[in-house]
């Protein structure tokens, strides 16, 4: 049973396994408040005919709102006593998930990495999801800073352990497709709004790890600014953070972080993919799905009364199917600097929020 405390980061080690509490159904009424919570647009999980008309039996529930879910889960035997999630890989969206499936999720310590502070340590967990049928529906590494409960000596921090490096590229054929369909381009794009498809992106071919934030750096004019922004407010992030299930100190407890280096309560990071992911739909109006997080790394906090923009630069592409494309995107989030703006190139460093590396589904035209 976890502590009434929570766990610190003495009390784990590698190969520790845990089930977490707690499965969730998802109703209609979650849908609806994460769109209004996030701004999502996607027409697939907002049009039952035109998930129909891709193959689906109904709307699925967005991919993002099953990842909160599942990784709210893990979060009473993780982060309870966290100081800040830090960063994400090897996540893949196996099989959709619709309104009236119940999620449960279960993680194991995959790696240990004490910090020269001798106060905090991060640890590194493979988290799964699955349904009421136990089938598998996503997966993923993260990493999360978390107290000690009695702090030790610098001098006598011990060493990493556990596995503490992860693939950033997906093998293409693990990717999982949406079902057949047999709609045209023309029809796809009078649902979206969007006339760009998988065959219009250009991609700077990018192989290696390198983050998007230094390619957008050497390849400026290749980005894709997207034009609007979404300002935090209080009751967005603590009522999405809820949503989740979310039970985090750092997001909910004012009186407990007053006493923090930041003397407020710091946003989930995962509403500043989601937010993210919600302003790249002006630019990706033709994507699908998420199929996959790559990586990704939440890079400086956010604060209600943050104003959220973000940029995309395609990376990668390559054919899935004769109807489908996978396109590797790096996804950037910005508080406080429109991407579009003069002064963009200037950013101070603390703009940088968010660096995601997605693989998103896109239709080939016909």
């Amino acid at each position: 049973m976890r502590p009434a405390t929570g766990y610190f980061f003495e009390d784990y080690a590698v190969g520790q396994k845990f089930v977490h509490a707690i499965p969730r159904t998802i109703t209609h009424g979650d849908t609806a408040l994460y769109q209004a919570l996030t701004g999502s647009r996607n027409p697939l999980h907002c049009s039952e005919p035109f998930a129909q008309s891709l193959g689906y039996p109904t709307t699925p529930v967005d991919d993002l709102l099953v990842f909160h879910i599942a990784f709210g889960k893990t979060v009473p035997d993780v982060s309870y006593n966290a100081v800040a999630n830090l960063g994400y890989a090897e996540c893949r969206f196996v099989q959709p998930v619709f309104v009236g499936d119940t999620l449960r999720a279960e993680s194991e310590v995959v790696g240990l990495k004490p910090n020269s502070n001798g106060k905090t340590g991060v640890v590194y967990l493979r988290s799964n999801g699955y349904n009421q049928r136990d089938e598998l529906v996503l997966t993923w590494v993260r990493w999360v800073m978390v107290h000690r409960q009695t702090a030790v000596s610098p001098e006598v921090v011990d060493t990493p352990r556990g596995t503490l490096t992860f693939q950033a590229i997906p093998d293409p054929k693990l990717i999982a497709a949406p079902a057949a369909f047999d709609l045209s381009a023309e029809a796809i794009a009078r649902t979206t709004g969007g006339s760009k498809f998988w065959e219009d992106y250009i991609a700077v071919d990018r192989t290696d790890k390198q983050d998007p934030f230094e390619i957008l750096t050497t390849l400026p004019h290749q980005h894709i600014p997207h034009p609007a922004g979404i300002t935090i407010d209080e009751t967005d992030h603590t009522l999405a953070t809820k949503l989740y299930q979310n039970t985090a100190r750092v997001h909910f407890d004012l009186h407990h972080m007053t006493g923090s280096r930041f003397g407020k309560r710091l946003i989930y990071g995962g509403q500043i993919i989601s937010i993210a992911r919600a302003l790249s739909f002006d630019g990706f109006e033709n994507a699908l799905a998420i199929a996959a997080i790559n990586a990704g790394s939440h890079l400086n906090p956010t604060f209600a009364g943050d104003t959220i923009y973000a940029a995309s630069m395609p990376l990668m592409k390559w054919p899935v199917s004769d109807r489908l494309g996978a396109l590797r995107v790096g996804l950037m989030a910005f508080k406080n600097i429109d991407p579009s703006s003069p002064t963009f190139a200037s950013a101070p460093p603390d703009s940088k929020v968010l660096s995601m590396d997605l693989t998103l589904l896109v239709p080939r035209r016909r």
